[in-house]
């Protein structure tokens, strides 16, 4: 079992920035890609960005592509999505998730995550 706790969600002005922070703890040798997600009721959770556990390659999706940048400290076993140049239409629950998988088909795709955590509400007003 791995798990994951986010925090840093919150209520920020258009424009501005914040960092959301996913610790993992548990069987993470069992982890080889870490992605946020993010969902809005009534819809289908939607691929933000992934990194594989190493670090090493990221994955963002086009609707943040050079305003979200996701990284991870090694030491703290900490996934972070730093989210600049917020748009209200950025405003949902944000998900951590952790796999086994960074192919392409599993990393973008909430099937592809064995592990979530809880959430954070990330609300950005005009």
């Amino acid at each position: 079992q791995v798990q994951l706790v986010e925090s840093g969600g919150g209520l920020v002005q258009a424009g501005d920035s914040l960092r959301l922070s996913c610790a993992a703890s548990g069987r993470t040798s069992s982890v080889y890609a870490m992605g946020w997600f993010r969902q809005t009721p009534g819809k289908e959770r939607e691929f933000v960005a992934a990194i594989t556990w190493s670090g090493s390659s990221t994955d963002y999706a086009a609707s943040v592509k050079g305003r979200f940048t996701i990284s991870r400290d090694h030491a703290k076993n900490t996934v972070y999505l730093q989210m600049n140049s917020l748009k209200v239409e950025d405003t949902d629950v944000y998900y951590c998730a952790a796999g086994p998988s960074w192919y392409v088909g599993d990393r973008r795709q909430s099937r592809g995550y064995a592990y979530w955590g809880q959430g954070t509400q990330v609300t950005v007003s005009p």
